[in-house]
Order: structure tokens, then C-alpha cells, then sequence
């Protein structure tokens, strides 16, 4: 009979008696197996303690020349070109390390400035992504429109920071005007709206439109009250099977002006849904459509570290 691999090396075979790792712990193993560098280093400063300074540094080697960002930084775009979905990608990055202002900030706002559409607003692929790969859901076209799924995040974490720029202004209108006049809408276009919300100044103004919004979240089921009925919730036109959403998604932190759209019942199903869903390597999986084997790859961390920083924002205990 043959040696298993642990009494061939005089190792002891792991004692199901054990206690089982962390959520956290569990997690870090899968970063540390999976991981690109830079979500190592995002990982090790949210969680382990580590300076944010790394952080900077690895998010540095996706940016060009243009003080854009590139390099498939935001998996579904491949190829060196810079485009507006990888600048938000590297905004939430730096906002999430308390790096997002200053110098960087205006470099990335000369950027945006340039990309704009005649709106001065951001569109979702910039035609320079033609000729290299990307996900089949976001075509490329000559002449793209503006958008708030790309502008919306921007303007918002821009205006979190405090950072003013000439470009702010009428993007700043665009979104106004874009999500208010909302009457019919789909989750990845409320996540945007309500980024924008979070840190758009009048927050008068913010609220009402929040309000509004979540209105109209609750009355399309947008978001799944009840992980146990997933079926009664439909999924949007154009996403994959099961690619729905849940109060968490839209409200990640306590504070976003989302979580009133929800009660505590409701918010803490959802919590306990994303709790169930960390998989037995200790990542979080992803819902929407997997167009090539690398992305899934690479969103996985990214996936894994906003689902536990969502779930510590709202109290839950990691260990």
C-alpha cells in the first residue's frame, strides 16, 4: 500500500477535531493563492495592518501616460489602453486607502477631461478599447454616449475627497440630471447613482433623490428582500442567470444613504446571505457572465475583499 503524502514527509494529517480557520483567515489564504499584487497589498492593508503606501504603489503600474488607468486593471477590459471603467476602478482604490486627492486627483481629472463626451460626462468604453479584448456586455462604438454607470462613481468619490476640479461641474449636472429624471433602471445603474449620491455636496438634494431611487428599487424588485425566495425577485434584462442583488450591495457601508431603503430584517438576511457565500477555498465567487477563464480569476479577489470589507462596515465580526 503507498504512503499518503503526509507520512511520506513525516507531516501529521490535518485532525478534523481542529477548529476550523476564520472567515478572515480563510479569505487571506485565498488572496495569497490567487490574488494579483495588488490585491495582495489592498488585502494586507485592510485587514493585516500593513501601510497604504504598497497599495499606491502596485495600483501606479496600471497607469499611463495620459494619467489614465489601463492594463485590465478592471478585468473585463484587456489591453494597455486607458479607459474611464479602469480611472473609477483606481479611485475606488485610493479613496478606500484615504489616498484620494491631491496631485493624483488632478492628474486624473486632465484624464477625464479628455475622454469626456460633448455633455462633459464620462462614456463607458472610450473607442481606443477597440482592438483589444473585452467582455462581450460592453460593446465598443465610435461614438459612445455619456453614461452614468462610468460617470456617476467618479463624481461621487471625487466629491467624497473634497477634490475640485473645472471638469466637476458639468459632470457633476449630467448625474444630477441623469438620476433624477431615473423612472426605469437596473442594479449595476443604481449602484452608480447611489455612489454619486453618497458624496454629491447638497445632500438635501442627495437625499430626496434617494429617497426616490429607493422607492423605485422596492418597486421593480431590484434588490432580493429574501435570499430564501430568490425567485420571486427577477433578474434584469441583459444579466446572467441568478446575477441579482441584495440590500448589502447597494448599501455597503451603514452610513450610505441606501440603508434606509431597507429594515433591519431585511438588511440582516442579506448580511447572512454574503456570509454563506464565502466558498470552501475562501473566496467569494461572481454572479455575472464569465466571458474567459483569466477574468473570473481576477475578480475573484476583488470580489472577496469588498464582500468583507461590506460585511465588517456593517459590524459583522471577521474572525
Amino acid at each position: 500500500m503507498a504512503e499518503s503524502p503526509a507520512s511520506a514527509t513525516g507531516a501529521t494529517a490535518p485532525d478534523s477535531s481542529l477548529p476550523q480557520l476564520s472567515r478572515l483567515a480563510r479569505a487571506e489564504q485565498f488572496i495569497w493563492l490567487t490574488a494579483r499584487v495588488l490585491e495582495q497589498r489592498r488585502f494586507a492593508h485592510h485587514f493585516l495592518g500593513e501601510p497604504a503606501d504598497p497599495v499606491e504603489t502596485a495600483l501606479a503600474a496600471y497607469r499611463n501616460e495620459d494619467d489614465g488607468y489601463g492594463h485590465a486593471l478592471e478585468p473585463d477590459l484587456r489591453g494597455p489602453v486607458s479607459q474611464p471603467l479602469h480611472t473609477a476602478h483606481a479611485l475606488r482604490v485610493l479613496d478606500a486607502v484615504g489616498r484620494c486627492g491631491g496631485q493624483r486627483a488632478e492628474r486624473v481629472c486632465r484624464y477625464l477631461s479628455e475622454v469626456s463626451t460633448p455633455e462633459g460626462a464620462l462614456p463607458a468604453i472610450h473607442p481606443s478599447q477597440r482592438g483589444y479584448p473585452a467582455a462581450p456586455f460592453v460593446p465598443v462604438v465610435d461614438d459612445p454616449p455619456s453614461d452614468l454607470l462610468a460617470t456617476g462613481p467618479v463624481v461621487g468619490l471625487l466629491h467624497r475627497n473634497q477634490v475640485w476640479h473645472a471638469w466637476l461641474f458639468r459632470a457633476t449636472d449630467y448625474c444630477w440630471a441623469a438620476v433624477e429624471s431615473l423612472d426605469k433602471s437596473h442594479p449595476y445603474e443604481i449602484h452608480a447613482a447611489v455612489t454619486f449620491l453618497d458624496g454629491a455636496p447638497d445632500r438635501s438634494r442627495a437625499r430626496a433623490a434617494a429617497d426616490r431611487l429607493g422607492r423605485l428599487v422596492r418597486e421593480q424588485r431590484l434588490a432580493v428582500l429574501d435570499p430564501e425566495r430568490r425567485e420571486d425577485f427577477p433578474v434584469a434584462p441583459g444579466y446572467a442567470p441568478g446575477e441579482q442583488h441584495f440590500p448589502h450591495d447597494y448599501a455597503r457601508a451603514a452610513e450610505s444613504l441606501a440603508r434606509s431603503w431597507f429594515t433591519d430584517e431585511e438588511m440582516g438576511r442579506s448580511l447572512d446571505f454574503l456570509e454563506s457565500e464565502q466558498q470552501e477555498d475562501g473566496g467569494w465567487p461572481i454572479h455575472w457572465r464569465q466571458w474567459a477563464p483569466g477574468t473570473a480569476l481576477e475578480w475573484r479577489p476583488i470580489v472577496t475583499i469588498e464582500a468583507l470589507r461590506t460585511l465588517r462596515a456593517h459590524g459583522r465580526a471577521l474572525t
